[in-house]
């Protein structure tokens, strides 16, 4: 009997402590985090969203591609960086293409990369900057060096019918420096840049 009720008792604390600590754990300490970040990081728990008229637009922390139905790329703006995620900037299949560096694979994506943004930027293959033909290890970089945005200024200017050195103003207001000044590389944000772009096109 003595057993029994040992037993029993030992059944109710599990019990107890579980649901204490489904509460506290499970349903307390979410509420709690996610109440703070509403209010110290509003933007950034809510995604870091862009928009343009009130209409979301895209995820300043997410990538996305600038290309039509076919992948070509659309000449009027600035093109991101190629992505492995999925079918591109893929938020459920992010990852890289984890192709080795002496990968045939990669040296030929690689080659026909160069060759499709020189002739899309009409450059020698050479000036090719390393970000327009590596996917980064996400595959959802926002994120492009500013020697490829850069790159784009003429093609971009030509297409919406601006000056160049308007454009390229435009650029250089939009590189974003280190994180603390010392991490990272200096970066533009193609999307930002290219809301930039279409709110001085207006």
């Amino acid at each position: 009997m003595s057993t029994a009720r040992t037993s029993a008792r030992q059944v109710a604390v599990a019990v107890r402590s579980v649901l204490v600590l489904t509460a506290a754990l499970g349903i307390a300490y979410p509420l709690a985090v996610t109440g703070v970040g509403q209010v110290v990081a509003h933007h950034q728990a809510n995604g870091s969203v862009l928009s343009v008229d009130g209409e979301a637009v895209g995820s300043a922390l997410i990538g996305q591609s600038f290309t039509d139905a076919d992948g070509a790329a659309l000449p009027e703006w600035f093109q991101s960086r190629p992505s492995a995620a999925g079918e591109g900037y893929d938020g459920g299949a992010s990852s890289g293409s984890n192709l080795g560096p002496t990968n045939p694979e990669l040296a030929a994506a690689i080659d026909e990369r160069r060759a499709a943004v020189s002739e899309l930027e009409g450059v020698d293959p050479r000036d090719v900057p390393a970000d327009a033909l590596t996917a980064s290890s996400s595959g959802l970089d926002p994120d492009i060096s500013p020697e490829y945005a850069r790159l784009q200024v003429n093609r971009v200017a030509a297409e919406r019918g601006l000056d160049a050195a308007d454009v390229r103003a435009l650029v250089d207001s939009a590189v974003e420096g280190r994180g603390g000044g010392v991490l990272g590389e200096p970066a533009v944000n193609v999307l930002k840049l290219n809301i930039a772009l279409a709110e001085s096109d207006n």
